[in-house]
């Protein structure tokens, strides 16, 4: 069997690989550049040539391109450290999100600038109190005079000051079961009430946000989908968002970084760098399966939990092979502080396991 990619994709990826490296040049960190990589310039150059909603049907703006090119497209830009952190939530699963389940008038309001990279979106899923559980959301969405008023906190939500929309789960059934009263909104973050708060981690990045709601007035037709559906809905959604090939390549660079530099006279070297190598091909393998839907449900959590463990294996073997320059601030430490981070946004390891036994496996609880 030939698993060798058609002239057209290897070209497109090597086209890709240039864009991203030109991106990257100059810039001090090249490692988790969808999430800390802001540069609405670049975002602008992605719309231009037609990288952003790919695979999305030309009816509704997109390019109606296969899921294989945006794999490419984005593996390439991803591993080399182009800066994708304005746009990358927008594509990877807002857009899905909207074409699901997004009305006709959200679609041609909210798709076009998405794809023209135009604007910004943030998650506003985790709160102080719920961790890891998104059924015990208590940030509230009340019905008031027609409209709907949003009052409770959000924290986690990466990019939010620089993003010009959120989309917001909330609590607008208390009475039901903790699953069954939740529903989304496109909430525009320039709307009075709204507080958002950077939080300044240890590598000194401060994409992660604090966001607080205060009586925040919202359309009604800032409804996405069902009242209370929002469990089926961000769970297809959480799909796009933990299978995707930026769980696997996200330092990839460092990687490479390291390669050109272990000693490769060592056999316990050469061994760890097979090792690492051949992880790299399981995960690329298993985003692949979930890009051409060969996985059953939930799969997702396994991909996510083997690509990001993964990440993290790279980030300690560079810091083994470049081993004083861990303790010099720069790129490197930087590296290994961000690290311990890869398994736990998105979903952490250990929630994750219970996912594909009980979801996947179909295991007892």
């Amino acid at each position: 069997m030939d698993f060798s990619w058609p002239a057209e994709l290897v070209a497109l990826g090597h086209e890709a690989e240039a864009v991203g490296r030109a991106a990257a040049a100059g810039r001090p960190v090249h490692e988790d550049s969808w999430v800390v990589g802001l540069d609405p310039e670049f975002s602008l150059e992605l719309g231009r040539r037609g990288w952003l909603g790919m695979t999305w049907p030309r009816s509704e703006g997109g390019h109606g391109r296969s899921a294989l090119e945006r794999f490419v497209v984005t593996e390439a830009l991803i591993a080399t450290g182009a800066p994708l952190g304005r746009t990358w939530i927008g594509d990877r699963q807002i857009g899905p999100t909207l074409l699901a389940y997004g009305s006709d008038e959200q679609r041609r309001r909210l798709l076009p600038d998405l794809v023209a990279g135009r604007v910004s979106w943030s998650l506003g899923l985790s709160e102080p109190d719920a961790g890891s559980d998104l059924a015990s959301v208590r940030t509230a969405a009340r019905r008031v005079g027609g409209r709907w008023v949003i009052d409770g906190r959000k924290v986690w939500t990466s990019g939010a000051a620089q993003a010009e929309w959120c989309y917001l789960v909330a609590r607008t059934d208390p009475d039901a079961p903790a699953h069954a009263g939740l529903s989304d909104f496109a909430l525009d973050l320039s709307l009075p009430g709204i507080e958002i708060r950077p939080i300044r981690d240890m590598t000194g990045d401060h994409h992660f946000c604090e966001i607080t709601f205060d009586g925040v007035e919202l359309a009604d037709d800032a409804l996405i989908g069902q009242v209370n559906g929002s469990w089926r809905q961000v769970m297809r959604q959480l799909e796009h968002e933990r299978a995707g090939i930026d769980r696997l390549v996200s330092n990839r660079s460092l990687f490479e970084l390291a390669r050109a530099r272990a000693d490769g006279t060592s056999p316990l070297v050469r061994q760890e760098l097979a090792r690492l190598w051949s992880g790299y091909r399981v995960g690329r393998l298993l985003v692949l399966q979930g890009i051409v839907g060969t996985t059953r449900p939930g799969f997702s959590a396994a991909t996510k939990a083997f690509c990001t463990e993964l990440e993290q294996q790279v980030a300690e073997f560079a810091g083994r092979v470049l081993g004083p320059e861990a303790l010099l601030a720069g790129r490197l430490s930087r590296a290994l502080c961000y690290a311990p981070a890869y398994t736990i946004q998105g979903g952490t390891s250990e929630i994750l396991r219970t996912i594909i036994g009980e979801r996947a496996l179909g295991l007892p609880r």
